[in-house]
């Protein structure tokens, strides 16, 4: 059997660079910051560039669909008309499918605890979770139709949807993004400033990448004097613990958890407290299923949080549910991985899972419209709705 990383390395490396063309071209003006290409090396523990949980995905997908043989639709437009795939079966329960951003580990485990723990089956739903292969895949096969719901980072739902694909954020439940400025802690990098004068290594086409010049600006800091790097995500871990680069861009529930694995203390920044809290991983569905089953929405949305709120109580049991429904995951990595994304389920000044306060979709809204092209002809309010969020949803920490 193929180890579940090299297979998150190789279809990684597929995803990077359907989207680095596009997303470099969107993240212009970058000519000013010393850059070095690396070659990559072998490492320890292969990194990995997009969507591996905590909405590192590769934000605004700015690529058109491919033919629908490939899994997305030709025409997001057109995605409305295809045929919904739950049925009614005899007992009255209702089959549904969810299709996950990625691989399933530490940051989907609420999902399968929900369906392990019976909560869709009590919400009257026959649930079938399937893995994706990036977060703008998933969007663009919920808009076609090929599942009710799907587990995609907001930046890029909202690209899916500016060009047409009928599909909105009904349930956010890693309120933020869980990028990260990563360093061993030797090297005393604690603040965005502290990177002046040092060597950080990017993965070119990831959203974190283009995201970077709003860290700097958040943090006034001049980004001419920050030499930046561009590393195959095969090369990160590596770079960084031979010394090679002072710091790397990569998500805390991978990376970061990858390293410290190694016996290595690190510092992390989290882009979250350096004032890019991007809205994260959420639940999705088409405008049809809004319209015209708005109960089905309500009720998967429900057991979902239910289920995100057990692996809060009980993230040992919620980690073993991943390896229980995806045999080749590794349970003692899943569980440290989801350990992160709990942090990550409530935003700063939250009062509820699944209930991102406006204040951040203000803010990604801003940031994706200024650094990664997203056109300002719709509101931000156009792509998401809270009016699925129960009333008795689990409440955050205060």
């Amino acid at each position: 059997m193929i180890s579940r990383s090299k297979a998150k390395s190789k279809l990684l490396g597929a995803v990077t660079i359907a989207f680095l063309v596009p997303l470099l071209a969107a993240c212009g003006g970058t000519a000013d910051t010393p850059t070095v290409q690396l070659q990559p090396t072998a490492t320890q523990g292969a990194s990995q560039p997009t969507d591996t949980g905590t909405g590192t995905g590769t934000g605004l997908a700015t690529q058109a669909p491919t033919a629908p043989g490939a899994g997305q639709p030709t025409d997001t437009a057109q995605a409305a008309q295809a045929t919904p795939s739950a049925s009614t079966g005899t007992t009255g329960t209702q089959s549904a499918k969810l299709i996950l951003n990625f691989l399933a580990g530490g940051p989907q485990a609420g999902f399968m605890y929900a369906k392990k723990l019976g909560y869709y089956t009590d919400a009257g739903i026959d649930l079938t979770i399937e893995e994706g292969k990036g977060s703008a895949t998933t969007a663009q096969q919920v808009a076609a139709g090929q599942a009710e719901f799907g587990y995609s980072d907001a930046p890029s739902v909202m690209s899916v949807r500016v060009k047409g694909g009928p599909v909105t954020v009904v349930a956010p439940i890693l309120q933020t993004n869980g990028f990260a400025i990563i360093s061993l802690k030797e090297k005393n990098i604690t603040k965005v400033s502290d990177l002046v004068g040092k060597t950080l290594a990017v993965q070119p086409g990831t959203a974190q990448t283009a995201l970077l010049d709003a860290v700097f600006l958040s943090n006034n800091v001049d980004k001419s004097k920050v030499t930046i790097v561009n590393l195959d995500p095969s090369a990160l871990n590596s770079s960084l613990l031979q010394g090679k680069v002072d710091a790397i861009l990569a998500g805390a529930d991978f990376q970061g958890v990858q390293i410290t694995d190694l016996g290595k203390e690190i510092n992390e920044i989290f882009y979250k407290d350096a004032g890019v809290p991007t809205v994260g991983l959420s639940i999705i569905t088409r405008d049809e299923i809004v319209q015209n089953n708005p109960d089905l929405v309500s009720r998967f949305v429900a057991a979902s949080l239910k289920g995100w709120d057990a692996a809060r109580k009980n993230p040992d049991a919620a980690a073993a549910s991943v390896v229980e429904q995806f045999v080749s995951g590794n349970k003692d990595e899943i569980l440290k991985q989801l350990k992160v994304d709990l942090g990550l389920v409530c935003a700063a000044n939250a009062k509820t899972f699944g209930a991102v306060p406006e204040a951040n979709w203000s803010a990604t809204y801003d940031l994706l419209t200024k650094y990664q092209g997203l056109p300002t002809t719709k509101p931000v309010t156009d792509y998401y709705t809270t009016k699925f969020i129960p009333a008795d949803a689990p409440t955050c920490p205060q």
